[in-house]
């Protein structure tokens, strides 16, 4: 059985995502359920969470999901007040039949590796830097963004500079434009093709030449899901 302040962030946040497709920030919910401070909302979520009722979304801002309701409402705790009106009493909260629709306009918050260059494996590119992406710009799956250095890349539309949006993925097909892993220490953005026993790393720019491995020496670390680009 869920508490009274429990209960309330719970129907705060379903009406709130019923009505806008976006979680409440922390500010808000604070305010609603006329807390003192932030930490207060972190222990109901925490709390809300543990018990099954919520769920956040990884690597979005402001992303959480309702899963159930409690078995019964509890009708007599105090309304709660919205930020935008304090005079307004929230309906109790209605049955989840199904996980809410991220928003065509949700922003998701990607891990930043910073640029794709010779001689880095892309561990070693990791900053703690995140990249602001549309939702609608990835699909299933989990991403990350490099940052592209080079021009060998061209003739794809991919030039110096532009984000390039990857989904994790350990296999690829051939014809496919792979983030892979040579020898352990150079990651390269690159068409993938299997010849004669030996992997095909293309480059797409006629002044480059195709590169020839060992299939022991390649390892698929994401496939090319999208790009971002940005004019200045």
């Amino acid at each position: 059985m869920l508490t009274r302040k429990q209960h309330e962030l719970l129907t705060f946040i379903q009406v709130r995502l019923e009505e806008s497709g976006i979680s409440p920030s922390f500010e808000e919910m604070k305010e609603a359920l006329d807390l003192k401070s932030k930490s207060g909302v972190h222990r109901l979520i925490s709390a809300l969470e543990e018990r099954g009722f919520i769920r956040r979304l990884a690597n979005r801002a402001r992303a959480l999901e309702v899963l159930r309701q409690p078995d019964s409402a509890v009708s007599k705790s105090a309304p709660v007040r919205d930020a935008a009106n304090a005079n307004t009493a929230l309906t109790p909260l209605r049955a989840v039949s199904k996980p809410t629709q991220a928003p065509a306009n949700d922003v998701i918050e990607l891990p930043l590796h910073g640029k794709i260059a010779a001689g880095m494996p892309i561990e070693a590119l990791e900053t703690g830097a995140t990249l602001p992406v549309p939702a609608a710009l990835l699909g299933a799956g989990e991403h990350y963004a490099l940052e592209v250095s080079g021009d060998s890349m061209v003739d794809a539309g991919i030039f110096d500079g532009d984000y390039a949006l990857v989904r994790k993925t350990d296999s690829a097909r051939d014809g496919e434009i792979v983030v892979a892993l040579v020898r352990g220490e150079e990651a390269t953005l690159k068409y993938l093709h299997r010849e004669k026993g030996m992997i095909r790393l293309d480059p797409a720019n006629a002044a480059y030449e195709a590169q020839f491995y060992r299939p022991d020496e390649v390892m698929v670390q994401g496939k090319l899901a999208g790009l971002l680009r940005r004019y200045h």
